[in-house]
């Protein structure tokens, strides 16, 4: 058989198995948790759901992956030998029922704190996220209210276009910036006292 005759066969399996599939998986605006969790339960892709409709989210850089390791050390050795925890994307987190987020870095202050569930978080002490140059509103606007909203008590912004990180805390029901952080200063908390980062070294990290 030629590949000008095995070509079409091949081709038209595919289309068939596409619709088949488009034809058993919900529509977006339809999904429901369940489908969500079990959806992303059998890939390693960042997916986050929003009332009824699934977003999968743009693959990482590799500078986007630096600076998140760099953060994630740092937070780590902080947080571990204090009885914390910090874990990296993938993680889904429910901020409230039909909204889960994938935060890059999510942290817990106690390592046994019961939101910690098997499956996916109930919440967090800290969240946060690298901005994607894609879509900086998504970090800068919609998930500081997502965060905010399910009352995390703080939210840091890494922005690798100006190269600064935002520290918010909570305030009530809305963020204030705890700081803005750009190079030759180190990035603080206000909520992990004694821990900061040296700004330099997350945006040079390789």
């Amino acid at each position: 058989m030629t590949p000008a005759t095995h070509h079409p066969t091949i081709d038209t399996g595919q289309a068939e198995l596409d619709r088949l599939v488009a034809e058993l998986l919900p529509r977006q605006g339809q999904w429901n948790a369940e489908d969500y969790l079990w959806l992303t339960d059998l890939t390693n892709r960042l997916v986050e759901f929003t009332d009824g409709r699934l977003e999968v989210l743009p693959m990482p850089t590799p500078k986007h992956q630096a600076i998140l390791k760099a953060l994630f050390l740092a937070l780590h050795a902080f947080l571990q030998p204090r009885g914390g925890s910090v874990y990296f994307a993938p993680l889904r987190v429910q901020l409230r029922p039909g909204l889960y987020r994938e935060p890059d870095l999510v942290a817990l202050r106690d390592a046994s704190d019961p939101r910690q569930a098997e499956r996916y978080w109930l919440g967090a002490d800290l969240v946060l996220e690298v901005v994607s140059p894609d879509k900086p509103e998504r970090d800068l606007v919609e998930k500081r209210g997502d965060y905010a909203a399910a009352r995390i008590p703080e939210y840091w912004i890494a922005d690798p276009r100006d190269e600064t990180i935002t520290v918010l805390r909570l305030d009530g029901d809305r963020y204030v910036e705890h700081g803005v952080f750009g190079r030759g200063t180190q990035a603080t908390s206000a909520l992990l006292a004694g821990f900061a980062v040296p700004v330099d070294a997350v945006f040079d990290a390789v």
